[in-house]
């Protein structure tokens, strides 16, 4: 359900509500099983027979149904997903392209330069690199293949790398190429849609409450601007969240609502592995039914979009990743992240083959 939005000077709409770090949302008191029941019933003739987005209060309640009541949720969530996207899956791999020294303090990234972490900073991977890793991604019956670079944003040296490797992968591969690169200005934006980027991964993260929590050095406000002008040069969205960096359920239905209000395409949902030498690092990882029902809970607020597993949900889900691929997920990134390991892709696949889920083939857009 869109959110009332009003234009600042530069024309830009910005989101209102809660001035930055209250919550807007409150959640009621946790239903019986009997009463959960009907909510989840009510959700389902909403979103299957009337065809309607669930408003923030109807996320609110079902935030806080009972752990009995989760698997109901997953249930609708699937049902959801089928009537809305269809069976199809869609396997991405993505490439660290640039990894790290970034100048952000992102509190969860092992990334960052401000952290004493393992990670450290090395140049740009040279084209041969990129071309075989965009290789072996289409040979798993990938569609997308993501270039990621851990910067603030791109200088006018980066810009022309990335304009260079988008043809060259379409070219070698057939692939979709998404590119995420951190903060665009309006011209970036028109150079990278001109230059042939289908999509472009610019994570919110969390909710415009609980960013300052987790970074400072750029605004939520920030990452929000940049995504419009994603969507204003014809570019795809990836937009998505990392749960569990000690936000309140609260504030993760409050993102629901502003991913709602932003209408990506894609939404990564990935769950907090904490990185050593960051300022999370010590945090305790999302237990499986939690990530089970947020899984749920983001499809049924976001019954359109491409919902992806990405990363921590082997450290997170462990043995219930395949009930994650039946709450309501449609997409998955196969292979390792950008700085932690995944799960071998013959796993992936072999999950979806024994769930008879089809992957998806090549986007009309190539």
């Amino acid at each position: 359900m869109p959110s009332p939005t009003t234009p600042t000077a530069g024309g830009q709409p910005v989101l209102l509500g809660a001035p930055r770090g209250a919550c807007p949302v409150t959640l009621p008191g946790a239903p019986t099983v009997a009463e959960a029941r009907r909510l989840v019933e009510d959700a389902g003739r909403s979103l299957l027979d009337d065809r309607r987005f669930l408003t923030v209060d109807e996320l609110a309640t079902l935030a806080v149904v009972p752990d009995e009541s989760v698997v109901g949720l997953a249930a609708l969530a699937h049902q959801v997903r089928l009537a809305w996207c269809g069976p199809e899956v869609e396997i991405e791999g993505i490439l660290s392209a640039k990894t790290g020294g970034c100048p952000e303090d992102c509190h969860f990234c092992s990334q960052s330069s401000r952290f004493d972490t393992p990670v450290k900073a090395t140049p740009f991977l040279d084209t041969d690199d990129v071309l075989r890793a965009a290789t072996e991604t289409a040979a798993l019956g990938a569609s997308e293949f993501c270039i990621v670079l851990a910067i603030r944003g791109p200088d006018e040296r980066t810009m022309d790398r990335i304009l260079q490797l988008v043809p060259a992968v379409r070219q070698a591969t057939g692939l979709n190429v998404a590119v995420s690169a951190g903060i665009l200005t309006d011209d970036q934006c028109r150079r990278l849609a001109e230059g042939g980027v289908h999509r472009y991964n610019h994570n919110l993260e969390t909710s415009r409450s609980f960013f300052p929590s987790v970074v400072t050095t750029h605004s939520w406000e920030e990452r929000v601007d940049t995504c419009r002008k994603v969507l204003a040069h014809g570019m795809e969205l990836c937009s998505g969240a990392l749960v569990g960096m000690g936000e309140s359920a609260a504030q993760r239905v409050e993102l629901l609502s502003q991913l709602q209000d932003l209408d990506p395409t894609e939404v990564p949902v990935n769950f907090l592995n904490p990185r050593p030498g960051t300022p999370l690092g010590d945090l305790p990882v999302v237990g499986a039914w939690e990530a089970i029902r947020w899984i749920a809970l983001f499809r049924l607020a976001l019954p359109t979009v491409t919902l992806r597993y990405a990363g921590g949900r082997e450290v997170t889900l462990r043995d219930l990743q395949a009930m994650g691929m039946t709450s309501g997920i449609n997409a998955l990134i196969v292979g390792n992240y950008l700085t932690t390991l995944g799960r071998s892709a013959p796993e992936d696949l072999q999950m979806l083959q024994d769930l008879r889920m089809p992957v998806g083939a090549l986007s009309a857009v190539i």
